[in-house]
């Protein structure tokens, strides 16, 4: 009788069973680990808005806040402002969120408020706001806050 080489199919169809028991642990963690990444990206990025305007506003005080996210990056009406925050943002988009970007009126602008709202139900589950107080609040269904809803502790 010869020796057999190699696994049997029933040896391999155990493995391939055991990784795919494995994988079904592990893969639900790595979403939620993601998504959690992602709204403390979009914390991270709106405190980043935040201080680029405080910045900027110090830097050309005849203007106030920026006009735009773009503005905070390029600095095309504050020179000296220019550089505040990374491409990346300037944009409104980053890591799975959306944000949007709204000066108030006035010469010089007083004022500011950004949303980050998630881009899909797998990029985070919170939607964020800041205005000019830094204070930083969020809706746990990821529709767009206000100033009146529950601040980050």
């Amino acid at each position: 009788m010869k020796k057999q080489k190699g696994f049997s199919l029933i040896e391999l169809l155990i493995v391939v069973a055991i990784i795919l028991i494995i994988a079904a642990i592990a893969i639900p963690n790595l979403i939620k680990s993601k998504m959690a990444a992602n709204e403390s990206s979009a914390v991270g990025s709106l405190r980043t808005v935040t201080t680029a305007n405080i910045a900027y506003s110090t830097a050309c005080p005849q203007i106030g806040f920026a006009a735009s996210l773009a503005e905070l990056q390029a600095g095309a009406s504050c020179a000296a402002a220019a550089n505040e925050i990374d491409n990346t943002l300037s944009t409104g988009k980053k890591s799975g969120y959306s944000f949007t970007y709204t000066p108030g009126s006035g010469t010089p602008v007083t004022s500011f408020k950004t949303t980050a709202i998630p881009q899909s139900t797998s990029s985070g589950t919170r939607g964020f706001y800041v205005d000019e107080s830094g204070v930083i609040r969020f809706t746990p269904d990821g529709t767009a806050p206000t100033n009146t809803s529950n601040a980050l502790q």
